[in-house]
């Protein structure tokens, strides 16, 4: 096996495998659905009635069945939590996979919308069927009230028909409002249609129970095209059951219909009760216990540092929470790094915002009150602090940068929250770790930048050469911008001032030196930054021609 093809399966062959049975998962009851109403005896008039658009319509609920059942799961974010922290997941790559749930939940939901037209867009040309083919031989078939009605008016006068029109107007305004655009420029907009998935659910299910197209239910007693002899002479099924089968016996009955039993309900109950029971244990336990907020620190391109305090808050490093303040928000949650971890010393833990939007702008306001002062601001400071719920934490792909002899941790801008959380645990007891070699690239846009986390990158360097181990840990920082040329110099941050360089890196120089340095081994890429460094990291690790050395691609995704 090449050196290529055995790096792009490190990184994207369970991913595809996975998807692989997925999309065989569909293919496969869209096939068996729509071949069962295609010459299911059972369906035999109906069938003759409507055509393909009764097996386009049912292939197709099928397969929105099955994603609907899917789509949560992804989205139990304290169950994947437990999953991936339980002894019992052993497997890197299965923890990894669990770490990609988000593309999944994308790919449901994206499958969802397209059937969903699929299926609305089928059972239209069903009700334009029931109107121009008004079976006279079996009234109970049809949904039209006689032949030639208004099509329209069937639509709006069954339950089918109103509810596929609803269930595509809220698809449309949930699916535009999760396109990128709008969740950067609006995320307020993103969450409150996004969490409106419950109308869809009852949507569905309510579709279900409209009872529209019916099944035989005596096909022995009545076989599908069968000559009746209370059939008129000049009755056009008369005349093709006729035409279809000379020798067939004369039925024993009239055919008998009757309405399928809803089943959308079986496939959706038991993830929607998962999810809505983890959503409720979530909030419970989120406001049965506010944190303490214990300091606000201003930090230069407007961010701030927020220290807190929980009772049995016991995050791991790399992990995340959501959080949420009535007094900005009372429905909104939003997801940040841990940049700080309780440790035996300090039961405190820490999140570093970007002033970036709304509610970040308000949350900071608050946090601040208009103060300039960038010293810390003590709890017995006469003012009050905002109520703030934390719900969490929950697990991340950062998790995974101790479980590799060797780590390579790429940041753009803010986007080294996650991995100064790692830095701190490493300060704290380094030793303990699997973690041999980290090497820690950091890149921004301001020179202010590198000094959020100053003080800890040089004193986890300090800390190493102390104990005879500078090579533990490899720090590069670049400033992109050039403009205005500028340097670190203050004398306690000598060391950064040495690391520091103009530019931006070249990857597949550094790649290179890590593979020389590392042969026959797996490193662990991790990336949490703007998506320009996070392809080219993709891309070399899938590629990397360089030497025997495996690269393995975490890219931090909030789920």
């Amino acid at each position: 096996m090449s050196l290529a093809l055995r790096s792009w399966m490190a990184n994207e062959g369970p991913k595809h495998f996975t998807m692989m049975i997925w999309v065989g998962l569909n293919v496969f009851l869209f096939w068996r659905t729509f071949m069962l109403y295609f010459s299911g005896a059972q369906y035999y008039y109906l069938h003759k009635m409507l055509g393909l658009g009764l097996c386009i319509s049912r292939a197709s609920a099928s397969v929105l069945n099955f994603n609907c059942s899917l789509v949560l799961l992804p989205m139990c974010r304290s169950v994947l939590t437990l999953v991936r922290g339980s002894q019992r997941v052993n497997s890197r790559q299965v923890r990894r996979l669990l770490d990609r749930s988000k593309m999944f939940h994308v790919a449901c939901g994206f499958t969802i919308c397209v059937f969903s037209v699929i299926h609305v867009s089928a059972h239209l040309i069903n009700m334009v069927n029931f109107s121009d083919r008004y079976s006279e031989d079996f009234p109970e078939l049809n949904v039209a009230q006689y032949k030639g009605q208004d099509s329209r008016i069937i639509i709006m006068s069954t339950v089918p028909g109103v509810t596929g029109v609803l269930l595509v107007i809220v698809l449309f305004l949930m699916f535009t409002a999760s396109s990128s655009c709008i969740r950067v420029s609006s995320y307020e907009i993103f969450w409150y249609t996004h969490n409106r998935f419950i109308v869809f659910y009852l949507i569905l299910i309510v579709t279900a129970v409209g009872g529209a197209l019916k099944y035989q239910v005596n096909v022995e007693a009545h076989p599908p095209g069968c000559v009746h002899t209370n059939l008129s002479s000049d009755s056009p099924t008369n005349h093709r059951a006729a035409g279809e089968n000379e020798t067939q016996s004369v039925c024993r009955e009239d055919a008998r219909f009757q309405s399928h039993f809803p089943q959308t309900w079986l496939w959706v109950s038991a993830p929607l009760c998962l999810y809505c029971a983890e959503r409720l244990y979530r909030y419970i336990k989120s406001i049965a216990d506010p944190v303490t907020i214990i300091s606000v620190v201003s930090h230069p391109c407007d961010v701030v540092e927020v220290r807190m305090l929980k009772s049995g808050f016991k995050p791991r490093p790399g992990q995340y929470i959501l959080l949420n303040c009535p007094s900005v928000s009372s429905f909104e949650n939003h997801p940040f790094t841990l940049t700080t971890c309780p440790t035996g010393k300090n039961e405190t833990f820490g999140i570093h915002l970007r002033v970036l939007g709304d509610w970040t702008s308000k949350f900071s306001q608050q946090l601040l009150e208009q103060s300039d002062s960038s010293e810390i601001l003590p709890m017995m400071h006469q003012r009050r602090y905002p109520t703030v719920y934390v719900d969490g934490p929950f697990g991340s792909p950062s998790e995974e940068v101790f479980n590799y002899e060797v780590s390579l941790c790429v940041a753009g801008g803010i986007g080294v929250t996650p991995f100064a959380c790692v830095l701190q645990a490493l300060f704290e007891d380094w030793c303990q770790y699997k973690l041999k070699r980290l090497y820690f690239v950091w890149v921004c846009r301001d020179l202010q930048s590198f000094y959020w986390f100053a003080d800890l990158l040089c004193g986890l360097h300090e800390r190493l050469w102390q104990n005879n181990r500078p090579d533990y840990l490899n720090i590069q920082l670049y400033l992109s911008d050039s403009k205005g040329l500028q340097s670190i110099n203050e004398d306690q941050y000598r060391f950064l001032s040495s690391r520091l360089r103009i530019g931006r890196p070249k990857w597949k120089l550094l790649f290179q030196e890590i593979g020389r340095a590392n042969q026959h081994k797996r490193v662990g890429v991790f990336c949490c930054g703007p998506k320009g460094i996070s392809k080219a990291l993709h891309g070399l690790c899938n590629s990397n021609p360089y030497s025997q050395t495996t690269f393995e691609y975490n890219k931090e995704s909030f789920s």
